[in-house]
């Protein structure tokens, strides 16, 4: 039994080769792809957990391939780059990434991000019919499925995490720090910027108004709240 199917998606070849055995070595199946249209092939061919995407590659870009992948899948997505400013994450993430990590990186730091980003809530049978509803807007903490607006949204594993984090703890201010280390782990904290970003995300799906939100509302100076709507 592996520890999950990750696509590695790099035009180095020096890379997919180091990052293949790593992982191989850690117990996980890898699959890796030179570009971004050999990972949308890949794509059509396997159904994989994880994908490891470099962002600057020749043809199709990291970029442009995140978008594509998030149209259809909720396979998480990790970015791999050098670029390190405040731009391009923010860029890596509203294409849909679930989280970032800036080249050179250490196989500690790599394999706690994948962890995260695979961690999910185990699925017990008592939980099986966990759903919640808030007027037009029903949330299955079991099968991670969320109906908002009258269809069922897609939301990425990331952005489903941040939800069900908030609406365990309803009503309640959450500090930015808290938040960010209860979704994405200890070593996050301070990255404001990183977590708007997904609260901008979640409001589009989830919210009648964006600009005006109903559910996920800020808190000023200290963070974000899930408001169950009064009777």
């Amino acid at each position: 039994m592996t520890s999950g199917k990750l696509l590695i998606v790099d035009d180095e070849p020096q890379i997919r080769r180091v990052l293949r055995v790593t992982l191989t070595t850690h117990g996980y199946e890898v699959q890796d792809a030179r570009s971004g249209e050999e990972a949308m092939l890949r794509l059509r061919e396997s159904r994989f957990d994880l994908i490891l995407l470099d962002m600057n590659m020749p043809g199709m870009g990291g970029l442009e391939a995140c978008r594509e992948i998030r149209a259809t899948s909720e396979v998480a997505i990790i970015m791999l780059t050098v670029r390190s400013t405040e731009m391009d994450k923010v860029a890596a993430l509203d294409a849909g990434a679930d989280d970032y990590i800036t080249k050179p990186f250490s196989t500690p730091e790599l394999l706690a991000r994948i962890r995260a980003a695979l961690r999910r809530l185990p699925v017990s049978e008592e939980s099986t019919t966990d759903s919640l509803r808030f007027d037009d807007l029903e949330i299955n903490l079991a099968t991670r499925r969320v109906t908002a607006k009258g269809k069922e949204m897609r939301l990425t594993p990331k952005e489903f995490d941040l939800l069900r984090y908030l609406v365990a703890n309803p009503n309640i201010p959450i500090p930015h720090g808290k938040l960010l280390q209860a979704v994405w782990g200890p070593d996050y904290g301070d990255q404001v910027e990183y977590l708007r970003v997904f609260i901008n995300q979640l409001r589009k799906k989830i919210e009648l108004d964006p600009s005006h939100p109903r559910y996920l509302l800020t808190e000023p100076w200290v963070g974000y709240r899930f408001a169950i709507p009064s009777k």
